[in-house]
C-alpha cells in the first residue's frame, strides 16, 4: 500500500532535514520553499539554496514558490512594530500555510504539514489552528506537529552541524533581522 503523499512547507534547511527524516517513515514527503518573508534577496537565495542541498541529500522533491517580498511587506507593514512570537509573525504564518494549503490541493497531495513549529521562537498551538484553517479551505488536511517536542530542536540542530548546514541567525523578515541586530547591539554596549 502507498503511503500518503504530503507536502511539508519548508522555512529553512535545518529545520527540514530533521523533520523530512521524521516524517518520511510514515508519508511520501515532498518540500514546499514558500517564503517571501525572507529578506534580502541573498538571504533568500542562501537559504533556498541550503533546502535544495537538504531535499537531495534526503531524497525528497523540492517544489518552490514565486518570491513575492513586496506582497509579503504590504501584507504584514501594519505590524511592523509586533515582536517576535507577535501579530506579524502569526500573518507571515498565515500567508505561508495558505499557499501551501493551495499548492497542496493542486498538486493532488492527501495531506500538508509545516517544518516550522520545529523552532523554539515559534508557536506551534497557532500555527496548527492556521494550518486547520486553510486545509478545510482547500479541502486537504493539515498533520499538526510540535516538532520541537522530544529534543527536536537539538536534535535539528546537532544534525545541521554534522551535515555543514548554514543556520541562520534571524526568522527571515528584515524586522526580525533588525530586531536580533539591536539586541546585538545592546547586549554589547551593557556593562
Amino acid at each position: 500500500m502507498p503511503k500518503p503523499r504530503l507536502l511539508v512547507h519548508v522555512c529553512c534547511a535545518p529545520d527540514a532535514l530533521y523533520v523530512f527524516g521524521v516524517l518520511g517513515e510514515t508519508y511520501d514527503v515532498a518540500g514546499f520553499f514558500s517564503n517571501s518573508n525572507i529578506q534580502p534577496r541573498e538571504e533568500y537565495d542562501l537559504r533556498l539554496e541550503e533546502a535544495r542541498k537538504v531535499a537531495r541529500t534526503a531524497g525528497v522533491p523540492l517544489l518552490e514558490d514565486d518570491y513575492d517580498p513586496d506582497g509579503w511587506t504590504r501584507l504584514t507593514l501594519k505590524f511592523k512594530d509586533e515582536p517576535e512570537k507577535g501579530r506579524r509573525c502569526d500573518v507571515c504564518y498565515a500567508a505561508r500555510l495558505r499557499r501551501t494549503a493551495e499548492r497542496t490541493a493542486r498538486d493532488g497531495f492527501d495531506a500538508f504539514a509545516t517544518v516550522m513549529s520545529l523552532s523554539p521562537w515559534k508557536k506551534a498551538a497557532v500555527m496548527n489552528r492556521i494550518g486547520r484553517q486553510f486545509a478545510a479551505r482547500a479541502g486537504v488536511a493539515f498533520l499538526e506537529a510540535d516538532f520541537k517536542k522530544k529534543d527536536g530542536f537539538k536534535k535539528s540542530v546537532d544534525l545541521s552541524r554534522a551535515h555543514g548546514l548554514y543556520r541562520q541567525d534571524y526568522c527571515g523578515c528584515l524586522y526580525s533581522r533588525d530586531a536580533v541586530r539591536a539586541r546585538a547591539r545592546t547586549s554589547r554596549t551593557s556593562p
